[in-house]
């Protein structure tokens, strides 16, 4: 997505807290496991007991962390956070974990916040300047105001909750504790795991996985966790109703992690079969974008027929084009990221599977690239329905004009994209396919509703014609 004026970041976080472990190694891994939350730059923060120890770097986590970093990170808790930056490229200016309180205290924030008067004002009135502070920074800092006046970070959490006002899943850390919270919608996932006597907090079920933990159980939306000597404790700050960001289910969290009991792959399994009862199109193969659009073309051919082939192939060390900060960017590297398999194309009617279209410029190229290869039809399908309304919550679509659904009808979409037919999936549709009740879900890039308000942040509105284009086919 375009590159905007103010810092709004989706990224990743993890914790450990845990007597007989070195904790910053399984940060490490775990970080290592959402790496698709974000690429820009990654931050472990640990403790000794004493104080806390911290290490940043731009990029990804394979090339920020070297063995001698680790061995600088001791203790047994620990908190990680990668950064998807959306403001430009990645520098150490606003890496996360935020350090405070002389390095007593460290906290690393997913989601955005786009009302930060409350907050502002508060820091202000302590003498505290805002300017250069982004959302998670303002957050850390009141926290740390409270911490400064007496209180306890649990107790400063719960002082600093009531100005938060946005999307967020949060891990804190002070010498001797793990904290966690969310909004009180949830709009970001957050899950507790256990790990021999370790406890975890993860943004997604996979980082479990991969370090042999296993899943307890979602942090509930408005709750805190505190890990400590004397295990978990809850606080349910305010009262909760959970509305995940579907966006999550349809492209952003990997496909092996649970979200809401659901396991994601099985639910784009399900757009895929809800793709093919909408749209039964004459065609010899079905072939997905890879990566993240692979079981929604499983789904459709299972339930179609129509014959899967992988068409594209991907360059796995290339850099997911949807989070990379500039449109230069993001072309350079689809040049090098996907190559059409000329022999599966040649002569074929061609249906793509895509899970999603933003701005529709890489999908175009795509299809330009589909054609060069031979395909004698190119029909597009995408398993969800078009994204006519901006993201505040932390996905980077702050502005209407870039959303090509909030300009265009599916027929002037499909004519940009210069191919034979173009159909969404329904709302209903994609609904069905989470096994899950509407009211679960923030929808929000779809049909324009913010469970949370963006009062600040909503001046853009797209065009009501492309609300009421979301089920057309052209």
């Amino acid at each position: 997505m375009e590159t905007t004026h103010e810092l709004r970041e989706k990224c990743a976080v993890f914790g450990v807290y845990g007597s007989n472990i070195e904790a910053a190694r399984l940060t490490f891994y775990g970080l290592w496991a959402l790496q698709h939350r974000g690429q820009e730059s990654s931050g472990i923060v640990s403790s000794d007991g004493e104080q806390l120890h911290r290490h940043i770097g731009p990029g990804l986590v394979a090339n920020v962390y070297r063995e001698e970093d680790l061995q600088q990170l001791p203790g047994s808790i620990a908190i990680g956070h990668n950064r998807y930056s959306t403001s430009g490229g990645a520098h150490d200016q606003h890496a996360q974990p935020v350090l405070k309180r002389d390095r007593q205290i460290a906290v690393a924030h997913n989601g955005n916040l786009p009302i930060t008067r409350t907050l502002q004002a508060f820091l202000q009135k302590h003498g505290i300047v805002t300017s250069q502070l982004n959302d998670s920074e303002m957050m850390a800092t009141a926290i740390d105001c409270f911490i400064a006046e007496g209180a306890e970070l649990p107790e400063a959490i719960e002082k600093t909750y009531p100005m938060l006002q946005g999307a967020f899943s949060v891990v804190a850390a002070s010498t001797h504790q793990l904290l966690a919270f969310r909004d009180r919608c949830g709009i970001r996932p957050l899950s507790l795991g256990k790990l021999g006597d370790a406890l975890v907090v993860a943004s997604e079920t996979c980082a479990f996985d991969t370090i042999g933990a296993t899943f307890l159980r979602d942090i509930r939306p408005g709750e805190m966790i505190i890990i400590d000597e004397h295990g978990v404790t809850s606080r349910q700050i305010v009262k909760g109703e959970q509305k995940l960001d579907i966006f999550e289910m349809v492209y952003f969290a990997r496909p092996d992690s649970l979200l809401l009991g659901q396991r994601v792959n099985q639910v784009r399994e399900n757009l895929g079969r809800e793709l093919a009862r909408e749209y039964k199109i004459d065609a010899d193969i079905v072939v997905p974008i890879p990566d993240s659009a692979i079981p929604a073309a499983l789904g459709y051919a299972r339930e179609s027929g129509v014959q899967f082939e992988m068409g594209i192939m991907k360059n796995r060390y290339i850099h997911r084009t949807f989070i990379r900060p500039t449109q230069e960017l993001r072309e350079r590297d689809l040049k090098m990221k996907l190559i059409p398999v000329a022999e599966s194309l040649q002569g074929k009617r061609v249906i793509i599977i895509d899970d999603s279209i933003v701005r529709g410029t890489t999908l175009r190229k795509i299809g330009e690239m589909i054609y060069g290869a031979g395909a004698k039809e190119l029909h597009i399908l995408v398993s969800s329905p078009p994204i006519c309304y901006p993201d505040f919550y932390g996905i980077n679509t702050p502005d209407a004009k870039d959303l090509i659904a909030a300009t265009k009808t599916v027929a002037q979409i499909r004519d940009y994209l210069g191919v034979d037919s173009l159909g969404y999936l329904s709302y209903d549709g994609m609904i069905r396919a989470t096994n899950l009740p509407k009211e679960t879900f923030s929808t929000s890039c779809f049909d324009g509703v913010y469970p949370i308000p963006v009062t600040e942040a909503t001046s853009a509105k797209p065009g009501q014609h492309a609300k009421a284009s979301r089920r057309a086919v052209a």
